[in-house]
């Protein structure tokens, strides 16, 4: 486990009660009941952006905390045990690209709106139903960028936009030339297809960039299903304690002791390859891109295993709509998908270690 300073672990005490207290899952169920167009609560978010959640990234000359992504992942992963639907996880990979290659007049116009939570930002980077940054159809001419990107996450409600091109990222704000389609996934969450048609775009940088982005946002992914996987778990094996069959508790039956002690060590394994990925983007590492897809190949496969099982152990219920175990199962499959399924990082990372 992460070694936390006091100030992180104030941070995460404190994203812990309030995600507890004021956003617990059954707030995500009101907000996907009531499907405002921005498909999260505004208010919740202002809240969260109050605590200074929103700038945990954005350096302290612009209003920011800069605490790094172990902090990040700390509140994410608090966030993620409620599933709270949030844009602090799009707007955090958004702002480590303005931080890592903008330039002094981009980070004074936009990491201040960031901090307060004026601003919601985004990656917009997949041009297909996979994760694939080396295929790249979208273009830029004179200072304009046109292309279409698929599921960009918070893509209904963000002002600014990062965008990937063939030859690198790209600023985009505002709303010339952009249309928005509202893409409707099984985890009731934003995601939207993005039409950029010959949209202003200020040059962040090069293709080095986009690999350094997509790797703190899968980052971030990693640590919101952690949170999922350790909620998941925590919610079986208290109902597999209370719950009576034939005379006995649930927990007592050995195959069903079994199940849950593999989901224990799988947790255990996925939570030391998750913070080490976090760690080594703080620490500016050589291996981040080994680390991250070492991270997000573990949590894929750590988060189907104890999202499934969560349906299956609580019986028929857990197949119902009134049950939260559907809500864990869903949207952990949009997270296994998004920014490379496990397959892909193990690919990547066999062909970083040589092989």
């Amino acid at each position: 486990m992460a070694v936390l300073t006091e100030e992180q672990t104030m941070l995460r005490d404190m994203a812990r009660e309030w995600a507890d207290n004021e956003s617990p899952v059954t707030a995500f169920r009101k907000m996907r009941d009531a499907a405002p167009a921005a498909l999260f609560d505004a208010a919740a978010w202002q809240a969260q952006a109050e605590m200074g959640w929103a700038g945990i990234l954005v350096p302290e000359a612009h209003g920011g905390v800069e605490m790094g992504f172990v902090t990040l992942g700390a509140v994410i992963e608090q966030l993620g045990r409620t599933l709270t639907a949030t844009p602090l996880a799009a707007t955090a990979a958004a702002t480590s690209a303005i931080v890592l290659g903008g330039s002094d007049a981009q980070k004074a116009e936009w990491l201040p709106k960031i901090a307060t939570g004026e601003v919601i930002a985004t990656l917009a980077i997949d041009e297909g139903p996979r994760f694939d940054p080396a295929k790249m159809g979208t273009v830029t001419s004179g200072g304009k960028i046109s292309g279409t990107k698929e599921f960009v996450a918070e893509g209904d409600s963000a002002q600014l936009f990062i965008v990937a091109a063939a030859d690198g990222l790209y600023l985009v704000s505002g709303d010339e030339g952009v249309t928005r389609s509202t893409r409707h996934m099984a985890d009731s969450r934003s995601h939207a297809q993005v039409i950029f048609e010959g949209a202003p775009a200020e040059k962040l940088g090069d293709a080095d960039l986009l690999g350094k982005v997509t790797d703190r946002a899968t980052a971030a992914a990693c640590a919101e299903m952690l949170g999922m996987a350790e909620a998941a778990f925590a919610q079986t094996n208290d109902y597999l304690k209370t719950r009576v069959q034939f005379g006995q508790p649930l927990a007592s039956f050995q195959a069903l002791q079994h199940r849950m002690a593999k989901m224990f060590t799988e947790l255990e394994l996925m939570r030391s390859a998750v913070e080490g990925a976090l760690e080594a983007i703080d620490g500016g590492r050589p291996d981040v891109p080994a680390s991250v897809s070492l991270a997000k190949a573990v949590a894929g496969d750590t988060l189907r295993l104890v999202s499934s099982e969560m349906v299956q152990l609580h019986g028929g219920i857990g197949m119902t709509d009134e049950h939260d175990a559907g809500f864990y199962l869903k949207r952990a499959r949009v997270l296994e998908t998004q920014w490379g399924n496990a397959a892909w990082h193990r690919e990547r990372f066999a062909r970083l270690a040589g092989y």
